[in-house]
Protein backbone atom coordinates (compact mmCIF):
# COMPACT_ATOMS: atom_id res chain seq x y z
CA UNK A 1 0.00 0.00 0.00
CA UNK A 2 0.89 3.34 -0.91
CA UNK A 3 0.09 5.70 2.12
CA UNK A 4 -1.52 9.21 0.43
CA UNK A 5 -3.02 10.16 4.13
CA UNK A 6 -2.46 11.28 7.63
CA UNK A 7 -4.95 12.83 10.25
CA UNK A 8 -3.10 12.83 13.64
CA UNK A 9 0.19 15.18 12.98
CA UNK A 10 1.36 17.43 16.25
CA UNK A 11 3.03 21.10 15.64
CA UNK A 12 4.95 23.20 17.90
CA UNK A 13 1.83 24.64 19.33
CA UNK A 14 1.05 21.19 21.50
CA UNK A 15 1.28 21.39 24.67
CA UNK A 16 4.30 18.58 24.88
CA UNK A 17 7.50 18.18 23.33
CA UNK A 18 6.31 18.11 19.76
CA UNK A 19 8.55 20.79 17.51
CA UNK A 20 7.16 20.93 13.92
CA UNK A 21 6.79 23.85 11.94
CA UNK A 22 3.62 23.69 9.83
CA UNK A 23 5.39 25.95 6.65
CA UNK A 24 7.87 22.25 6.69
CA UNK A 25 4.96 20.02 7.23
CA UNK A 26 3.34 21.50 4.01
CA UNK A 27 6.97 21.41 2.22
CA UNK A 28 7.64 17.37 3.41
CA UNK A 29 4.01 16.23 3.05
CA UNK A 30 4.36 16.90 -0.41
CA UNK A 31 7.56 15.57 -0.46
CA UNK A 32 6.73 12.14 1.36
CA UNK A 33 3.31 11.85 -1.39
CA UNK A 34 0.72 12.75 1.23
CA UNK A 35 -2.19 14.48 -0.31
CA UNK A 36 -4.99 14.81 2.55
CA UNK A 37 -3.80 15.09 5.69
CA UNK A 38 -4.37 17.32 9.15
CA UNK A 39 -2.27 18.89 12.24
CA UNK A 40 -4.49 18.08 15.72
CA UNK A 41 -2.97 19.64 18.16
CA UNK A 42 -3.31 18.63 21.71
CA UNK A 43 -6.57 20.21 24.20
CA UNK A 44 -6.78 17.72 27.03
CA UNK A 45 -8.71 20.70 28.86
CA UNK A 46 -9.89 24.10 28.88
CA UNK A 47 -6.17 25.05 30.36
CA UNK A 48 -5.09 24.03 26.68
CA UNK A 49 -7.31 26.58 25.01
CA UNK A 50 -4.40 29.40 24.30
CA UNK A 51 -2.21 26.31 22.35
CA UNK A 52 -4.57 25.51 19.84
CA UNK A 53 -5.74 29.33 19.28
CA UNK A 54 -1.67 29.52 18.40
CA UNK A 55 -2.32 26.39 15.87
CA UNK A 56 -4.94 27.66 13.98
CA UNK A 57 -3.03 30.95 14.23
CA UNK A 58 -0.10 29.39 12.11
CA UNK A 59 -2.11 27.01 10.47
CA UNK A 60 -3.90 29.80 8.70
CA UNK A 61 -0.53 31.59 8.13
CA UNK A 62 0.24 29.13 5.83
CA UNK A 63 -2.59 29.56 3.84
CA UNK A 64 -3.31 26.01 3.53
CA UNK A 65 -3.79 24.17 0.60
CA UNK A 66 -6.85 21.99 -0.41
CA UNK A 67 -5.86 18.90 1.07
CA UNK A 68 -4.52 20.13 4.38
CA UNK A 69 -7.01 20.73 7.12
CA UNK A 70 -7.28 21.56 10.49
CA UNK A 71 -8.18 19.43 13.42
CA UNK A 72 -7.38 18.90 17.31
CA UNK A 73 -6.80 15.91 19.53
CA UNK A 74 -8.96 15.22 22.51
CA UNK A 75 -8.03 13.06 25.73
CA UNK A 76 -10.81 11.91 27.63
CA UNK A 77 -10.25 13.03 30.82
CA UNK A 78 -13.65 13.32 33.68
CA UNK A 79 -16.30 15.32 34.87
CA UNK A 80 -14.80 15.36 38.29
CA UNK A 81 -11.87 17.05 36.72
CA UNK A 82 -13.51 19.67 34.48
CA UNK A 83 -15.26 20.71 37.64
CA UNK A 84 -12.36 20.94 39.69
CA UNK A 85 -10.54 22.91 37.24
CA UNK A 86 -13.38 25.57 37.63
CA UNK A 87 -12.37 26.84 41.36
CA UNK A 88 -8.60 25.13 40.97
CA UNK A 89 -6.23 28.45 40.38
CA UNK A 90 -3.23 25.84 39.19
CA UNK A 91 -2.63 25.72 35.55
CA UNK A 92 -2.49 22.12 34.63
CA UNK A 93 -1.51 21.12 31.28
CA UNK A 94 -2.27 17.89 31.15
CA UNK A 95 -5.91 17.86 33.32
CA UNK A 96 -6.06 16.61 37.16
CA UNK A 97 -4.08 13.42 36.98
CA UNK A 98 -4.64 11.62 40.51
CA UNK A 99 -7.08 11.91 43.50
CA UNK A 100 -9.95 11.77 41.78
CA UNK A 101 -12.78 8.85 42.33
CA UNK A 102 -11.95 5.62 40.27
CA UNK A 103 -14.04 5.17 37.45
CA UNK A 104 -15.01 8.69 37.62
CA UNK A 105 -17.41 9.76 34.49
CA UNK A 106 -15.66 10.22 31.55
CA UNK A 107 -16.09 13.78 29.66
CA UNK A 108 -14.15 15.69 26.49
CA UNK A 109 -12.43 18.99 27.61
CA UNK A 110 -14.27 20.58 24.71
CA UNK A 111 -17.92 21.88 23.68
CA UNK A 112 -19.26 22.00 20.03
CA UNK A 113 -19.10 25.45 20.40
CA UNK A 114 -15.85 25.59 21.24
CA UNK A 115 -14.30 23.38 18.03
CA UNK A 116 -16.80 25.33 15.82
CA UNK A 117 -15.25 28.57 17.63
CA UNK A 118 -12.03 27.25 16.76
CA UNK A 119 -12.46 26.36 12.96
CA UNK A 120 -12.07 22.34 13.56
CA UNK A 121 -12.73 20.38 10.92
CA UNK A 122 -12.53 16.61 12.67
CA UNK A 123 -11.80 15.51 16.13
CA UNK A 124 -9.63 12.99 16.92
CA UNK A 125 -10.13 11.86 20.14
CA UNK A 126 -8.30 8.91 22.48
CA UNK A 127 -7.45 7.22 25.68
CA UNK A 128 -4.31 8.25 27.09
CA UNK A 129 -4.37 7.29 31.02
CA UNK A 130 -6.39 5.44 33.13
CA UNK A 131 -9.08 7.34 35.32
CA UNK A 132 -7.30 7.37 38.92
CA UNK A 133 -6.74 3.69 39.21
CA UNK A 134 -3.89 1.91 40.96
CA UNK A 135 -1.48 -0.19 38.85
CA UNK A 136 -3.83 -3.16 38.54
CA UNK A 137 -3.59 -4.38 35.85
CA UNK A 138 -7.40 -6.10 35.28
CA UNK A 139 -8.80 -3.01 36.68
CA UNK A 140 -6.96 -0.54 33.94
CA UNK A 141 -7.73 -2.87 31.15
CA UNK A 142 -11.45 -2.85 31.95
CA UNK A 143 -10.87 1.23 32.37
CA UNK A 144 -9.43 1.48 28.75
CA UNK A 145 -12.64 -0.82 27.46
CA UNK A 146 -15.17 1.46 28.76
CA UNK A 147 -13.18 5.19 27.65
CA UNK A 148 -12.76 3.53 24.13
CA UNK A 149 -16.30 2.36 24.09
CA UNK A 150 -17.24 5.99 25.37
CA UNK A 151 -15.56 7.74 22.65
CA UNK A 152 -16.87 5.08 19.66
CA UNK A 153 -20.48 6.66 20.66
CA UNK A 154 -19.71 10.00 21.10
CA UNK A 155 -20.96 12.32 18.82
CA UNK A 156 -17.84 14.75 18.63
CA UNK A 157 -15.18 12.34 17.83
CA UNK A 158 -14.98 11.08 13.76
CA UNK A 159 -11.39 9.19 15.11
CA UNK A 160 -10.84 6.88 17.89
CA UNK A 161 -6.96 7.47 18.36
CA UNK A 162 -4.54 4.57 18.86
CA UNK A 163 -6.74 2.04 20.91
CA UNK A 164 -4.74 0.42 23.31
CA UNK A 165 -1.69 2.64 23.11
CA UNK A 166 -0.08 2.41 26.84
CA UNK A 167 2.19 4.68 28.96
CA UNK A 168 2.23 5.27 32.35
CA UNK A 169 2.97 2.16 35.58
CA UNK A 170 5.31 -0.76 34.63
CA UNK A 171 8.23 1.73 32.55
CA UNK A 172 11.50 -0.43 32.60
CA UNK A 173 14.41 0.59 33.71
CA UNK A 174 15.34 1.27 30.16
CA UNK A 175 12.67 3.53 29.55
CA UNK A 176 10.75 0.87 27.57
CA UNK A 177 7.41 -0.72 27.90
CA UNK A 178 7.37 -4.32 27.88
CA UNK A 179 5.08 -5.94 30.25
CA UNK A 180 1.93 -5.01 31.53
CA UNK A 181 -0.93 -3.90 31.11
CA UNK A 182 -1.04 -5.78 27.72
CA UNK A 183 2.37 -4.87 25.96
CA UNK A 184 3.80 -8.54 26.53
CA UNK A 185 0.73 -10.19 25.76
CA UNK A 186 -2.05 -8.80 23.79
CA UNK A 187 -4.37 -11.98 24.42
CA UNK A 188 -5.06 -10.09 28.24
CA UNK A 189 -7.32 -8.20 26.75
CA UNK A 190 -10.40 -10.32 26.43
CA UNK A 191 -11.81 -10.80 22.34
CA UNK A 192 -15.23 -9.87 23.63
CA UNK A 193 -13.66 -6.29 24.23
CA UNK A 194 -12.81 -5.55 20.88
CA UNK A 195 -15.64 -7.32 19.45
CA UNK A 196 -17.97 -5.00 21.35
CA UNK A 197 -15.51 -1.92 20.45
CA UNK A 198 -15.68 -2.93 16.80
CA UNK A 199 -19.66 -3.01 16.88
CA UNK A 200 -20.03 0.24 18.42
CA UNK A 201 -17.58 1.93 16.18
CA UNK A 202 -19.23 0.64 12.78
CA UNK A 203 -22.76 1.91 14.16
CA UNK A 204 -21.73 5.27 15.21
CA UNK A 205 -19.93 5.69 12.17
CA UNK A 206 -16.31 6.25 13.54
CA UNK A 207 -12.98 5.73 11.64
CA UNK A 208 -10.24 3.43 14.06
CA UNK A 209 -6.75 4.57 13.93
CA UNK A 210 -3.93 3.26 13.01
CA UNK A 211 -1.43 5.21 14.57
CA UNK A 212 2.10 4.41 13.18
CA UNK A 213 4.35 5.59 15.77
CA UNK A 214 2.31 4.77 19.31
CA UNK A 215 1.24 1.80 18.88
CA UNK A 216 2.02 -0.18 14.70
CA UNK A 217 5.39 0.31 15.20
CA UNK A 218 6.33 1.77 18.53
CA UNK A 219 9.60 1.36 19.45
CA UNK A 220 9.18 1.03 23.40
CA UNK A 221 7.32 -1.77 22.87
CA UNK A 222 8.45 -5.56 22.82
CA UNK A 223 8.86 -6.82 19.02
CA UNK A 224 6.14 -9.04 19.93
CA UNK A 225 3.26 -6.54 19.99
CA UNK A 226 3.35 -4.75 16.15
CA UNK A 227 2.59 -8.63 14.83
CA UNK A 228 0.01 -9.22 17.57
CA UNK A 229 -1.83 -5.53 17.07
CA UNK A 230 -1.73 -6.21 13.06
CA UNK A 231 -4.09 -9.63 14.21
CA UNK A 232 -6.00 -7.13 16.19
CA UNK A 233 -6.83 -5.09 13.08
CA UNK A 234 -7.58 -8.07 10.49
CA UNK A 235 -10.18 -8.80 13.11
CA UNK A 236 -11.67 -5.11 13.52
CA UNK A 237 -11.16 -4.96 9.79
CA UNK A 238 -13.15 -8.16 9.80
CA UNK A 239 -16.03 -6.62 11.63
CA UNK A 240 -16.61 -3.82 9.25
CA UNK A 241 -14.10 -0.90 11.28
CA UNK A 242 -13.19 1.61 8.76
CA UNK A 243 -9.55 2.36 9.78
CA UNK A 244 -7.72 6.36 9.50
CA UNK A 245 -3.99 6.61 9.14
CA UNK A 246 -2.07 8.39 12.00
CA UNK A 247 1.41 9.44 12.26
CA UNK A 248 1.47 11.02 15.36
CA UNK A 249 4.38 12.98 14.06
CA UNK A 250 6.02 15.11 17.08
CA UNK A 251 9.53 15.78 15.70
CA UNK A 252 10.69 19.05 14.07
CA UNK A 253 10.90 16.72 10.97
CA UNK A 254 8.04 15.35 9.18
CA UNK A 255 9.37 11.72 8.39
CA UNK A 256 7.16 9.11 8.95
CA UNK A 257 8.44 5.34 8.05
CA UNK A 258 5.21 5.12 5.49
CA UNK A 259 6.84 2.23 3.43
CA UNK A 260 7.11 -0.04 6.52
CA UNK A 261 3.54 0.84 7.58
CA UNK A 262 2.26 0.28 4.11
CA UNK A 263 3.80 -3.32 3.94
CA UNK A 264 2.47 -3.90 7.50
CA UNK A 265 -0.94 -2.88 6.22
CA UNK A 266 -0.47 -4.93 2.96
CA UNK A 267 0.28 -8.35 4.49
CA UNK A 268 -3.41 -7.76 6.32
CA UNK A 269 -5.04 -6.93 3.46
CA UNK A 270 -6.00 -3.18 4.38
CA UNK A 271 -5.71 -1.18 1.07
CA UNK A 272 -5.87 2.49 0.93
CA UNK A 273 -9.05 2.76 -0.97
CA UNK A 274 -10.50 1.07 2.15
CA UNK A 275 -9.09 4.44 4.58
CA UNK A 276 -11.29 6.88 6.25
CA UNK A 277 -10.02 10.57 4.32
CA UNK A 278 -11.59 14.40 4.29
CA UNK A 279 -12.75 15.38 1.03
CA UNK A 280 -10.30 18.48 0.03
CA UNK A 281 -11.94 21.59 -0.01
CA UNK A 282 -13.10 23.97 -2.15
CA UNK A 283 -12.11 27.10 -0.16
CA UNK A 284 -9.61 28.96 2.04
CA UNK A 285 -10.48 28.29 5.96
CA UNK A 286 -11.53 31.64 5.79
CA UNK A 287 -13.61 31.40 2.94
CA UNK A 288 -11.83 32.73 -0.20
CA UNK A 289 -12.32 30.45 -3.36
CA UNK A 290 -9.50 28.12 -3.71
CA UNK A 291 -8.93 28.74 -7.42
CA UNK A 292 -5.81 30.63 -8.60
CA UNK A 293 -4.54 30.70 -5.11
CA UNK A 294 -1.15 29.16 -3.78
CA UNK A 295 -0.02 28.30 -0.07
CA UNK A 296 2.42 31.31 1.10
CA UNK A 297 5.13 30.23 3.66
CA UNK A 298 4.36 31.15 7.11
CA UNK A 299 6.15 33.06 9.38
CA UNK A 300 7.48 31.18 12.22
CA UNK A 301 6.38 32.09 15.68
CA UNK A 302 9.24 33.19 18.30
Amino acid sequence: MRITTDWHIHSRNSCDEASLVMADLVTQASEQGIQSYGVTDHLHTPHNVQDVVASREEYLACRPGRGFHFGIELSVVSVWELDELRVRQERYTYGIREGGPPGAEPSLGASAEALHAFGVEYVVAGVHWPLYLPPDRDAIIADYHRQNMFLATHPLVDVIAHPWWWMGYWKDADGRYTTDPWLDDFGKIPRSMHDEFAAAAVEHGKAVEINLSATLMNQSYPESFGPQYLEYLADLAAGGVTFSIGSDCHSATYAPDFERAGAMLDSIGIAEEDLWRLPDREQYPSGEPMAGKRPATATPRP
